[in-house]
């Protein structure tokens, strides 16, 4: 008979099982994962060897954990994923509102069960999955809500006085006990509220309302915070920061790599969007560039940061615009272009915090400053780096193609256009196509076109071509053919 099985206290004496507080669980799971080698927190990627060993280290120590970072630096899947060290099932006395462990009862309920029906008095088993509560700190929270309150109704339902503790209705705290708590964005929560939090920190207990109960709650806490609430919406009390046994830093990725495949894993896609879409590598590597472009930025708030969030919703409005685009054309299939990234400045602007500079050039502007910038930073990985001043221009493996545009009156590369005319007009700059015979003649066929628009953005944003944006899509000039159609 499996453990999960028993349906009485006696029967669950019988079967061996050991009684242990959640940070001592945590703790042992834990244990017995790092000994067989198995991932413990599989799916975060980018802290295996910063984050992820300092939160090792608290859950061995028995901490209570605060998570401090900026936004979108995984700081709620770190807690959430520490659901896996739970054991599968934890047995309750069965009605216990409180989740009491039938071997150290702390209601009035689950003593006065066990003094009546002892062996016979019924067992609950709750899954891992439902050991989690999460509350986010909002300025209306109240001590109530997460630590109980008087109920009036009960009082009278059950006639009992204000001084009995039955007519006590907990909050969320107590019925999180022996689960994860989480306090999402802690310093949100008003003063008065997180000094209310100290006793349950370090006693471990709870006071409600002047009533002499004590009762020993069995929880571990994670709370989350990010460092630029302290000076904008409030801040974390020093005494309870005390008592916070550790305080872990979060980071972005620290790669292009990295940063791609946490877009892969979170990116909302379905096999329709998968099959019709082709995004080649350079496409994706400069998706995520964009996002530490903009933490580098001028025109961004840096203490904000720059969500990874960011790089997820992009990547979904880049194929969603392909996909648009293929519908439109009747296409079963298509790949994106690097014109394709104009669809991605709505999921940019509304995610980058801007400073005084970035709100003068406005959202929309900063985010194609931003391609522009992961383009720039890119070019010279595929192509030789352009040089500002060169002593011999026909010395330059760009000449001939700016020599095309320049015997041209303009080249515009439509947004709507079908796959046979977009190639078509890449392939007209037959330069373009020699550049990549010489430098990058191992290309993908899939990548190719997308490489030669890489070429003429590139050519953009280093000042040897112009590019304006027309009604159905994008104008390449020579630099100087408006100076000369002027004169």
């Amino acid at each position: 008979m499996k453990i999960e099985n028993t349906t009485t206290f006696g029967q669950l004496k019988q079967s061996g099982y050991v009684s242990r507080s959640i940070k001592d669980e945590l703790r042992d799971n834990l244990r017995a994962k790092i000994k067989s080698g198995q991932p413990t927190f599989e799916g975060v990627h980018g802290f295996e060897n910063t984050v992820i060993p300092e939160l090792e280290r608290a859950i061995l120590s028995r901490h209570n954990i605060n998570l401090l970072g900026l936004r979108g630096q995984a700081k709620t899947r770190l807690a959430r994923k520490m659901i896996e060290l739970l054991d599968e099932y934890m047995p309750i006395v069965a009605g216990s509102e409180i989740n009491d462990d039938p071997f150290r009862p702390i209601s009035r309920y689950a003593k006065n069960i066990i003094d009546e029906k002892g062996d016979d008095t019924p067992i609950a088993w709750v899954h891992r999955s439902e050991r989690f509560s999460e509350k986010l700190a909002t300025p209306d929270v109240t001590v109530a809500d997460l630590i109980g309150d008087v109920d009036p109704i009960k009082a009278a339902n059950l006639k009992l006085s204000y001084a009995d503790d039955r007519v006590i209705h907990f909050g969320m705290i107590p019925r999180a006990n022996r689960c994860i708590f989480v306090i999402n964005e802690l310093p949100d929560l008003q003063a008065r509220i997180q000094v209310a939090l100290f006793n349950i920190l370090q006693e471990g207990d709870v006071q409600i309302r002047g009533f002499k109960l004590r009762m020993p709650l069995d929880m571990q806490f994670v709370f989350t915070a990010n460092p630029e609430d302290y000076t904008n919406r409030g801040s974390i009390v020093t005494p309870l920061k005390d008592r916070i046994g550790s305080q872990i830093l979060t980071h972005y990725p620290e790669t292009v790599a990295i940063a791609r495949t946490i877009t892969h894993q979170e990116a909302k896609l379905d096999d329709t969007q998968l099959e019709t879409v082709y995004v080649p590598s350079l496409a994706k590597d400069l998706l995520e560039q964009i996002a530490f472009e903009a933490r580098e930025s001028e025109f961004v708030d840096h203490k904000s940061g720059v969500s990874a969030r960011m790089s997820i919703t992009a990547y979904e409005n880049l194929l969603s615009t392909a996909e648009r685009r293929a519908l439109q054309a009747g296409e079963d299939q298509t790949s994106v272009r690097l014109s394709d990234f104009m669809g991605i400045i709505p999921a940019i602007t509304g995610k980058v915090e801007l400073v005084y500079e970035g709100e003068q050039e406005g959202a929309a502007v900063v985010a194609e400053h931003l391609l522009g910038d992961a383009i720039r930073t890119f070019f010279p990985a595929y192509f030789p780096k352009i040089e500002k001043l060169e002593r011999d221009a026909d010395a330059s493996p760009y000449a001939k193609i700016l020599e095309w545009f320049f015997n041209e009156s303009g080249f515009t590369l439509l947004d709507d256009a079908n796959d046979e005319a977009y190639q078509k007009q890449l392939d007209a700059i037959t330069p373009v196509e020699d550049l990549l015979q010489k430098y990058q003649p191992e290309i993908p066929l899939e990548d190719k076109y997308f490489l030669k628009e890489f070429v003429l953005w590139g050519l953009v944003e280093n000042a040897k071509l112009s590019k304006d944006r027309v009604a159905e899509g994008h104008q390449f000039k020579d630099l100087y053919s408006n100076y000369i159609n002027k004169l």
